[in-house]
Order: structure tokens, then sequence, then C-alpha cells
């Protein structure tokens, strides 16, 4: 029986740490990809400006891991680490906010070296090959075939295997052609806001600001953050409504609104702050999420392609390669039903290139059964996140929220875990985070309303029996007091 082969549309991100999984296990793999190789120095420098700057956290950096540990090291070479949101207030005022109790960090990380990276594994694999510059036109999923055109000559084929895999992006054409063999449901929105990339260079070859945290200016309805970069610049994304987009028609405009809302911000940017806003493009925001992500044995959708989300918790990149750690998984249980396919040393060897349809089938039903609820979840928080980084971070009460679920955190680490350690330093799945992140926080609003109640009613007894006439006035019944707390 010849080794499974796999075609895989998309060599981004996603697409290129899928290819190393499968060649990892045996598989034939070919790969079709719309850009030219990034790693040819005629392409070196290219800065995609409406790619926003990514951060990679626990999730992602698991999925490189169970693929091979050295390339984790390789990774986390290139990160820089962030550990707290740094908000800049309007006055000029910092305050440092950690993302962990325990100080770990979310990690700053440049897109386009991290995918060098994967292309570099991916092809270390003799039983790998990459086509750059080929278009993916068409899929037919009942027989295995993807229509490819090579954008330099025009020239169309067309490719088969026994797996069809979709990592072509937010705009995915392999997740259109799903629907028509699958009973798919997909919701794609627009949401009402932009955003815009402006690079802050570093200052006497230096970062201009601390580059050991995400730096937010959050303005309760927009915002604009800041990652640091290892060339020791920033890349800062401007999110606001596209009305006010609109409203910047020239230099004195935009002046103006940075003078209002980030003041300190303009001596860091200085004069390419002109050049940078009105030569970037402005990008548009959206999700989308669908379901199932396969057909048959034939073919499943990954990354981007699956559930395009908005980055408001840097979880796009960590979601699509747990997309991929979830996929290896399922499969390996398939080859290797007597292996326990969650510990990575023992699977190590193991290899997945003889499944039968049926058995990738069982599979793929099984990846359907859990990521699309997952990654669902993972973009609603990705919305609820947006509201907190440009309002709630400046509010007293999330302030005192975020400072009692760190303690509770400590104290108890197995019923209370904040939501953006769940999120971001834990592989609970987003739809069980969601979950108890809403039962622990109406169980501290029930506590909190406990004990404000308790301190009231504690007030009122001492003054009522310092300063009552004890002729008068008669003390409350247990009764009366109980419904005091049931209200």
């Amino acid at each position: 029986m010849p080794q499974n082969k796999v075609i895989i549309a998309g060599g981004g991100l996603v697409g290129s740490l899928a290819a190393c999984y499968f060649a990892k296990r045996g598989w034939t793999v070919e790969v079709y990809e719309k850009r030219p190789d990034p790693r040819e120095e005629r392409n070196h420098g290219k800065r995609n400006l409406r790619s926003i700057n990514l951060a990679i956290s626990t999730r992602g950096l698991s999925a490189i891991n169970r693929l091979d540990p050295e390339v984790e090291k390789k990774t986390l070479d290139i990160v820089l680490p962030m550990y707290g949101r740094m908000i800049h207030n309007l006055d000029g005022s910092l305050n440092s906010q950690q993302y962990s109790v325990t100080g770990q960090p979310i990690n700053s990380i440049d897109r386009g070296r991290l995918n060098e990276i994967l292309l570099d594994v991916c092809e270390s694999y003799p039983n790998t090959k990459i086509y750059f510059e080929y278009d993916t036109e068409s899929f037919d999923y009942a027989k295995k075939t993807v229509t490819v055109k090579n954008s330099k000559t025009n020239e169309i084929s067309v490719a088969s295997g026994d797996l069809i895999v979709g990592a072509d992006g937010a705009h995915s054409t392999a997740r259109k052609y799903l629907s028509f063999f699958a009973r798919t449901s997909v919701e794609k929105k627009y949401i009402d806001h932009g955003y815009c990339e402006i690079e802050m260079k570093s200052h006497n070859a230096d970062f201009a600001m601390k580059n050991d945290h995400l730096h937010i200016w959050p303005r309760n309805t927009f915002m604009l953050i800041a990652l640091p970069n290892l060339d020791k610049s920033f890349t800062c994304t401007l999110f606001m409504p596209w009305s006010q987009f609109e409203a910047i028609e020239t230099d004195e405009d935009l002046m103006a609104f940075f003078k209002t809302y980030f003041p300190d911000s303009i001596p860091l940017f200085g004069e390419e702050l002109k050049k940078e806003y009105f030569t970037n493009p402005k990008g548009a925001l959206f999700y989308v999420k669908s379901s199932p992500h396969h057909y048959k044995g034939n073919a499943v959708i990954v990354g981007d392609a699956a559930h395009c989300t908005v980055p408001f918790y840097a979880q796009g990149m960590n979601c699509g390669f747990e997309d991929i750690e979830v996929l290896d998984k399922l499969l390996v249980e398939q080859a290797a039903p007597l292996i326990d396919a969650t510990d990575a040393v023992a699977c190590k060897d193991v290899k997945t290139n003889m499944l039968t349809p049926e058995q990738i089938e069982a599979a793929l039903i099984n990846y359907s059964a859990c990521r699309p609820n997952d990654s669902a979840n993972m973009i609603d928080l990705a919305m609820h996140n947006y509201i907190e980084m440009r309002s709630n971070v400046n509010n007293l009460s999330y302030r005192i929220r975020h400072w009692l679920e760190g303690k509770l955190y400590l104290v108890f680490p197995k019923l209370v875990i904040p939501l953006y350690t769940m999120v971001s330093f834990t592989k609970i799945p987003y739809s069980k985070a969601k979950k108890q992140w809403i039962k622990q926080t109406n169980a501290i609003h029930s506590l909190v309303s406990f004990a404000t109640k308790t301190a009231i009613f504690g007030a009122l007894f001492f003054a009522f029996k310092r300063y009552a006439p004890t002729n008068t006035l008669k003390f409350p019944s247990i009764s009366e007091i109980l419904s005091i707390f049931k209200k």
C-alpha cells in the first residue's frame, strides 16, 4: 500500500506547520502558495503593511514543541517577551498591568521570520515539495483534487492526493468550495472598526519605550497599541471606527487627533507619523465562523480558512497552530490506538501515512466535533477583549476584579483562573474557558455583593447599637436580615 499524500493549499504560518507535521508522519506533501518564496533575497525586507503583529503564547508554542523541541528553541530565539500591558493615560502617566500573577509573558514575534523557520523545516523532509506563486483556483473534494495556476506562466494543472488541507487564509477558496460539498454553515461579519499600522522606529539605536510590555493607549471607543520588534522598532496599530478614519483627511487633522488622544506618542513617532499614516493601507476587521471543518475523509480546513478572528486576543495564529496539533493527535489515535496520542514523546515516531480513507474520515469527524465550537468561542472572547483593551482597563472596577482574580488564583488555582490565563497560558479548550469564566465571574460578583451587604449590615448594626434609643427602636429579626441577602 503506497504512503498517503496530502495537498496543502497555503504555505503561510498554519499551512507550513501542517506541512511539517504531515511530512514528519511520513506523508508525501505538496504545498501550493500564491506568494513568492519569502526567503529569497529579492523578497527580503518587504513588510506586509496590512499584517497585524503577532504574539505567540502557550497554545502556539505547544504545537511547535510537539513537532520538534528544537524548532521551538529556534522560535523562542526570535521572540520578545511581553509581561503585561503598559497603559498610556491621557496625561502621559503610565500604568503597568501584568498578564499573569505568576509572571508568564506572551511573546511578540515577526510573522515573516517564523514563516521562514517553518518553511525551512518543511523542506528539510525529503518527501515535501513547496510550489510558490501558485494560485489555488478550485477544489473537487469528491475527487480529492485541486486545480492550481502558475501565476508566472499561467499554466493550469491539477494536483491530487489522499487528503486536501485548506490553509489559504481569511478569504479562503478552500472554505468556499467546502460549502459546495458539505452542508457548511459560514458566518462572516465585518465590524465597524478598521486598522492602520504605523511603525515607530528605534531611537538612538534603542527602543523608544519599554520593550517588555505591549503598549496600549485605550480611549474607550478606539485604541492604539504597540508591539516590540527585534530591530528595536515597534509595530503600532491604530484601531478605531471607520468614521474616525474618514474624518482625518489632512496632516493638520492627523496631528490634531494625536495631540488630543495620544500626545505622548507624537515625539516617539516623529515626522514618520504623517508619512506612515497616509501611506499605509487601512484594513478591515472581520471574523468568520464555520462548521463543519471537513468533508468525509477527503478534506479539512484549518487556521483562518476555518475561523478567521479579530486580533484582540492575539489568538489567531495560536488557535491555528492548535488546529494542527489537535489534528495530528486525532490521526495518531487512528494509526496507533494503543499509544497515548497526547504524549508527544510517546508518539514521537508514530507514522500516520498508511491510514485508510475510513481512518482519516474518523479523525476528521472528531476534529469537526471540537474545533468549530472552540474557535467560535475564541472569536467571541476576542470581541470581548477589544472592549476590555480599549475601555475597561481604565476602569477602577476592572482593576479591582483583575487584582481579586489574581489573588484568588494564587490561593485556589483550580477553582478560580483568570480568563487571560486560561486563554493565553493554558491549553484549556476555549469553550471550557469561556464557561468557567462566566461561572467564576458570577461567583465573584455574588461574593463581592455578599461582602458589601455584610459590611453595610455590620456598619448599621454598630451604629444602631451605639446611637439608637433602646426604648423606641427594635433591631431587625433574623428573617428580616436574611431577606436582605436574598434580594
